[in-house]
């Protein structure tokens, strides 16, 4: 069995939680061998994203100087993630450094517009729909391998250089920055062809200036679990709890503290290729949502080794 593997970094941020539906964290970013030590070099993981979430026309949300009343959101990018894994020791483990970004395409439709930007009442529905960029995700991580046991430290950062206009309904950036750090731990028997991995995170935002908003801060628990049927070919469960520890602030936080919450769970497949390539396909169903659109996701992955990286 491969005994190296690249783990599925991505930082992002889609239709999710905070102002207007959206945080910096995306859940479901790690998955399976998420803190195992890979191959030293270059690497270029591809991700496509597709989410569609909704929420009920009951439910209201701050987007901009507008309070909007349900959303029905759609998100398709495609993230590019260059990787760098240093060949030599750092601490005791293994150091690699990533940036990521992605292009991609945002709908976004609300039932009712209760409060114009200019302060007048609007009523009836409205959409909207933008192609651009995201944001900056900067990352490092640091691994240690003992054995079966495999763990992991990351910090990262959400620097907003997106798409972003705070009187568009769709926006694929955030307008604000963002910390990340925390942990995480990977079980790996190849002898069994067992595997499980969980990252734990904590994440801290700063003030969108633009409208005076502050996202409260959050934490987010990542997992996952698969067992191997070939030397090449993995398939289990993964999983996602996202949960918001600290209320909304700012003069633009109208609608209070607006914690919000959700979970996920669903099915994944991972193949290793030949000359170091990897393909992986998981999907979410999201349940337990509050004071956010809730619904489907799904990710497909396919790791590159670039020239001079070890298979």
């Amino acid at each position: 069995m491969i005994r190296l593997l690249l783990p599925l970094l991505l930082l992002a941020q889609s239709a999710s939680a905070d102002e207007g539906g959206v945080s910096f964290w995306l859940p479901g970013n790690y998955g399976s061998f998420a803190a195992t030590p890979t191959e030293p070099g270059w690497s270029l993981p591809l991700i496509y994203y597709h989410s569609t979430a909704d929420a009920h026309a009951s439910r209201t949300f701050s987007r901009g100087d507008r309070i909007t009343a349900g959303v029905d959101a759609r998100a398709d990018f495609l993230f590019v993630v260059p990787t760098y894994t240093f060949a030599g020791k750092v601490a005791g483990g293994q150091a690699a450094v990533s940036v990521g970004a992605a292009y991609g395409r945002v709908s976004a439709g609300i039932d009712a517009t209760l409060t114009g930007p200019n302060g007048n009442t609007v009523s009836g529905s409205e959409s909207d729909g933008r192609n651009g960029v995201s944001d900056l995700y900067p990352t490092a991580t640091l691994k240690w391998n003992h054995g079966v046991h495999n763990t992991m430290a990351y910090l990262a950062a959400g620097v907003p250089t997106g798409t972003y206009d705070k009187n568009h309904l769709a926006n694929l950036g955030t307008n604000h920055w963002a910390l990340d750090a925390g942990g995480g731990y990977t079980y790996l028997d190849q002898k069994a062809g067992r595997e499980f991995s969980a990252v734990l995170g904590f994440t801290y935002n700063f003030e969108n200036k633009d409208t005076q908003y502050r996202n409260g801060n959050s934490l987010h628990l990542d997992w996952a679990a698969s067992q191997f049927f070939s030397e090449t070919f993995h398939a289990g469960l993964v999983g996602y709890f996202y949960n918001q520890v600290s209320g909304d602030s700012g003069a633009g936080a109208k609608l209070g503290d607006f914690k919000s919450k959700v979970a996920g769970i669903g099915p994944q497949a991972g193949w290793f290729i030949a000359k170091g390539y990897y393909v992986n396909l998981k999907a979410y169903h999201e349940f337990n949502a509050q004071n956010r659109p809730a619904g489907w996701n799904a990710w497909a992955t396919l790791a590159i080794p670039l020239p001079g990286a070890q298979p």
